[in-house]
């Protein structure tokens, strides 16, 4: 295997877990890397010995992530909120949009839950969630638009599909739903991290992904991207101290919302997760991550090529659809005669991490990983019985 980026050892080196484990799961929850875990544990020793008297140091802190993450998709500053999760941010987009009763949004059927529910709840207000099928796990732009009607307001849909990877053409759907009068959110939870994104050539409107999955960060900590022109357009929610220009004059009630993103920040922010997301951040783009060609991604999509020559050399087969452009670190496959629980309950017995979603394994191997490691899950996929 070839790299444009020379670093992995050094960046392998910031990820504590390879001295234990294969670490093969970043689709579900992603270790933390040494600098996110130095972020917080200087966190708690301040915390605990001063109290808040570094209250203003945390605060610049949480700014300058804010600035950090702006850059790595290419917004601006005022565009982006820090959030607890993508929940959140979907949440905050669903509810606080201006619909009409009659209305409708569009969604795939096999989206991670938390892609579905908040728009199924908006069928109390009279508008309508279409799902639309992905039967053999390729999410073609066609059938989303072909889905839309004239009181389709709204796509959502995710950047890199949870189940088995499938990466959709961002730029063709923002374009081809703009035509049609209709706005684009987009889950970027399973790419931000890996693959590089910048909503302004995108034309992205709204974006959310938190940070515990491909950039290496702890729960509950993530980000939401609201176009600028589309800020008003929302109904405020969540609305708190923080989410007036005039957030540190308690004594002054009025109701003067930032002229940002962060007037959803309504109340106290996660100091300690948020400065461990930086210090991730911060790692991943001395990788790479903001340039417009990643090795990051380039890593990846090898990493897991490799997975697919080893896994059908022994007799794998591959359910995630491979075209180039839409690959990604998602690997879906089955073992023939093999429960797919029970060779994960024995790999992970063995130091290998991987999933089991829609019954079957799944594995989703981050940049730092090696062909070692790939080596390790083969050897203990071969020996499960």
């Amino acid at each position: 295997m070839t790299h444009s980026f020379v670093g992995w050892e050094a960046f392998r080196s910031q990820m504590p877990v390879t001295r234990r484990l294969a670490y093969l799961d970043h689709a579900a929850v992603a270790p933390l890397s040494e600098p996110a875990r130095s972020a917080i544990t200087q966190w708690v020793a301040q915390a605990t010995e001063q109290g808040d008297v570094c209250w203003p140091q945390w605060d610049q802190r949480c700014q300058q992530v804010r600035q950090l993450a702006a850059s790595i998709i290419h917004a601006d500053t005022n565009e982006i909120a820090l959030i607890p999760n993508t929940t959140t941010g979907i949440g905050l987009v669903a509810e606080g949009f201006p619909w009409r009763e009659g209305d409708n949004m569009v969604t795939l059927a096999n989206e991670f839950p938390s892609n579905q529910y908040p728009w199924m709840n908006l069928a109390t207000r009279g508008v309508q969630a279409s799902r639309v099928q992905v039967p053999d796990g390729q999410v073609h732009v066609d059938h989303l638009l072909a889905a839309c009607d004239q009181r389709t307001r709204l796509i959502s849909v995710s950047w890199v599909g949870y189940a088995t990877g499938w990466r959709i053409d961002v730029p063709r759907l923002v374009q081809e739903a703009h035509r049609r009068g209709i706005l684009v959110f987009l889950d970027a939870i399973q790419g931000l991290g890996v693959f590089p994104i910048d909503v302004r050539a995108w034309e992205v409107d709204f974006l959310a992904a938190d940070g515990h999955k491909w950039m290496l960060g702890p729960e509950g900590a993530g980000l939401l991207f609201i176009r600028a022109e589309h800020l008003d357009l929302l109904r405020p929610l969540l609305v708190g101290w923080n989410s007036v220009q005039q957030s540190h004059d308690f004594s002054r009630c009025d109701l003067d919302l930032r002229p940002a993103a962060a007037r959803y920040e309504g109340g106290s922010a996660n100091m300690a997760g948020i400065a461990a997301l930086g210090a991730s951040l911060q790692l991943l783009a001395s990788a790479g991550l903001t340039s417009d060609a990643s090795p990051l991604a380039d890593r990846v999509v090898q990493l897991t090529d490799l997975a697919i020559e080893r896994l059908r050399s022994i007799g794998g087969l591959i359910r995630s659809p491979r075209v180039r452009g839409h690959d990604s670190g998602i690997l879906a496959f089955e073992l023939p005669g093999k429960s797919p629980s029970a060779v994960r309950r024995h790999c992970m017995e063995r130091g290998v991490v991987l999933s089991v979603r829609h019954g079957w394994l799944r594995i989703s191997p981050h940049a730092y990983n090696n062909e070692h490691d790939i080596d390790r899950l083969v050897t203990h996929l071969q020996d499960a019985q």
